[in-house]
């Protein structure tokens, strides 16, 4: 059941280039909207036929450029997912939020959106499900006689730090709980929002509950802020590793999607500024385009990078057979052939170099205590 909630007001600029209009939506990651897969009927702007002096007096192409962020009350009654992928480390994962104001063009999540109704463009990244109970969920789970205590991923979906979280706090209420039952938490994160958690995040690395992975692909401000429009940039990012670090919480750096012929040039410098930062360990992801992911990236890339999309797209299909993604489990986080094998062994030469290559142990579970559930009801035993 969706209860709609409220709007945050998004701003554009117009433009007009040889008397043709601009619907061009400022701050969005994805400006098309790829027919969802579930449904039979979508539809599409079309302002060829319209006078485009008529319409723009009538405020109609400016209502289009103003695309604001909606949030829905999500009122499921469940909160942890379970999955039995073999290249995913982590069997569940806890994510307070659908859809992602961050609005990453690569974003694997974004078909997701379209089990909803939605469309996995500007549908994902301006309709925010937000699961208001999160936090009475996760206590309620984690009370349960059959949970046996075992690592839980924050984000393993959606971004749990993305701007939402400033307004409804359903991260840190979850985190609340982890660290009352000591429950242990990994988080990935490419927002610097989770420094503002780091009272909780420090007592529970006093307790060795919690790991924080950030992900940063680039250290290009502009690159990023077209990549990843409402993401933090990669300067605060880095200075969240090194606030968490301080903290004592265990770091990681994940360099993630590296893009062949876009970003994969940077991966030596990310290593270097993040254990600069206090980083302890690194991971990184490939690109990978699966179902509408594909259009909404390679219309951003012919977009944005006109020049040099197409040698882009050359160098993603070299990595994934001809194609522009892959699902088979041990091949779709890193690729295959040539260039994939030259981005993993770069990885593995500057994980070294900077001594980012290192394993952390597993976080403890043997501490974990069932806490009380939302009822208040207290345990016999």
């Amino acid at each position: 059941m969706m209860d709609k909630r409220s709007n945050l007001n998004g701003t554009d600029v117009s433009q007009r280039q040889g008397g043709a209009m601009s619907t061009h939506v400022k701050g969005r990651g994805a400006q098309v909207r790829p027919g969802n897969r579930f449904e039979r009927v979508h539809y599409q702007i079309d302002l060829e036929h319209f006078d485009c002096v008529d319409i723009e007096e009538d405020g109609y192409v400016e209502r289009l450029r103003a695309m604001p962020t909606e949030y829905y009350f999500d009122e499921t009654q469940s909160i942890i997912a379970e999955n039995n992928s073999p290249d995913i480390p982590f069997r569940y994962s806890l994510n307070p939020y659908r859809g992602c104001v961050h609005g990453c063009a690569y974003c694997y999540a974004r078909p997701t959106h379209e089990y909803l109704g939605f469309d996995a463009g500007l549908d994902f990244e301006t309709k925010v499900m937000v699961k208001r109970d999160a936090p009475r969920l996760f206590r309620d789970w984690l009370a349960r006689d059959a949970w046996q205590p075992e690592l839980i991923a924050m984000s393993g979906v959606t971004d749990c730090y993305q701007p939402a979280e400033r307004h409804f706090r359903l991260t840190r209420g979850c985190l609340q709980v982890a660290s009352e039952a000591r429950q242990p938490i990994g988080i990935v994160t490419k927002n610097a929002l989770v420094v503002r958690d780091a009272d909780i995040l420090r007592e529970m690395a006093s307790c060795d509950t919690v790991s924080v992975a950030v992900s940063i692909n680039s250290l290009d401000h502009e690159l990023a802020r077209s990549l990843e429009p409402r993401t933090s940039t990669p300067s605060a990012r880095l200075r969240a590793i090194e606030r968490l670090s301080s903290a004592g919480v265990a770091t990681a750096v994940v360099v993630g999607p590296v893009i062949p012929g876009l970003n994969d040039h940077e991966m030596a410098a990310i290593l270097a500024a993040a254990a600069s930062a206090g980083a302890s360990s690194a991971s990184y992801i490939l690109l990978r385009l699966p179902l509408a992911v594909e259009p909404i990236f390679v219309d951003w890339l012919r977009r944005v990078r006109p020049s040099s999309a197409e040698k882009i797209i050359g160098r993603i299909q070299a990595t994934r057979d001809g194609n522009m993604s892959c699902s088979q489990f041990g091949g779709r986080m890193r690729g295959t052939g040539p260039i994939a094998e030259q981005i993993a062994n770069t990885f593995q030469v500057f994980a070294a170099k900077y001594r980012l290559d290192r394993h952390w142990p597993p976080l403890d579970a043997t501490q974990f205590r069932p806490p009380v559930d939302s009822s208040g009801q207290l345990r016999l035993f």
